[in-house]
């Protein structure tokens, strides 16, 4: 059985449906990045995959017991909280000190862990709330955007840390993003979101999609190859950049 598996979903709010007749699956150990325009759908299909929506028609079935590891979009912290970093990642169940420190190492921010929370940058704080995500274990992590507001270096260097985490951890990774012009080097499977499934699948086929130039237009280049997905190349050579 697949990790999760949306079958003729459609989520409607006030102002009409913002996902219609959408299927996909998630298998295990995968890494699907889903993009698309702003108000295409892609932050409802995540709350309807975490069960925060619910369909209007369609169901999502996940796979019994599984485990999601879950890094929104931004989480606002009031400023004047004192809370520490160790405090934060015991929330809402205490976490083993060392476990917490071997964490905040794997995710690049092994200094943090006495730190107030409102004192990290914006690139910290992102990796605090992964390592929070992954202390869950989970069977599937789902990252909302978890760019957003971060400089192009730290896009790039939390997308390696991201395919990483897949390596060591197995876990399959559902990706939220708006950054066409930087799709993992790992991932698998693409999908173009406008309220549908315009198209989906290996990153270079999608941009070669009509669906995706009509959604994005001519001038994208070859922009969402920028990390071209070279699990079946050889791997000596680094990304190739695509101008």
């Amino acid at each position: 059985m697949s990790l999760i598996s949306v079958e003729g979903v459609t989520v409607g709010y006030a102002g009409g449906p913002a996902l219609r007749d959408l299927t996909m699956r998630i298998e295990r150990g995968e890494i699907v990045t889903v993009i698309g325009p702003n108000g295409s759908g892609k932050s409802t299909l995540i709350k309807t995959i975490l069960g925060v929506l619910t369909p209007t028609k369609g169901r999502v079935s996940r796979e019994r017991g599984l485990s999601i590891g879950y890094v929104p979009q931004e989480l606002a912290i009031d400023a004047s909280l004192p809370m520490t970093v160790a405090r934060f990642l015991s929330l809402p169940r205490r976490q083993d000190t060392a476990l917490i420190v071997e964490m905040l190492r794997r995710v690049g921010v092994p200094t943090v862990a006495d730190k107030q929370l409102s004192s990290l940058s914006g690139g910290q704080f992102q990796r605090v709330l992964l390592a929070r995500a992954l202390l869950a274990r989970p069977d599937i992590l789902i990252l909302d955007e978890p760019t957003q507001g971060l400089d192009q270096p730290g896009v790039a260097a939390f997308y390696r840390l991201i395919e990483e985490v897949r390596q060591e951890m197995g876990c399959a990774i559902l990706l939220v993003s708006h950054d066409l012009h930087v799709v993992m080097s790992a991932t698998d499977r693409v999908i173009c979101l406008n309220g549908h499934i315009c198209c989906e699948g290996a990153p270079d086929a999608v941009m070669d999609a009509p669906e995706y130039r009509a959604l994005f237009g001519e001038g994208t280049g070859g922009a969402l190859a920028l990390y071209q997905h070279h699990h079946d190349h050889d791997h000596d050579h680094g990304p190739e950049h695509v101008h």
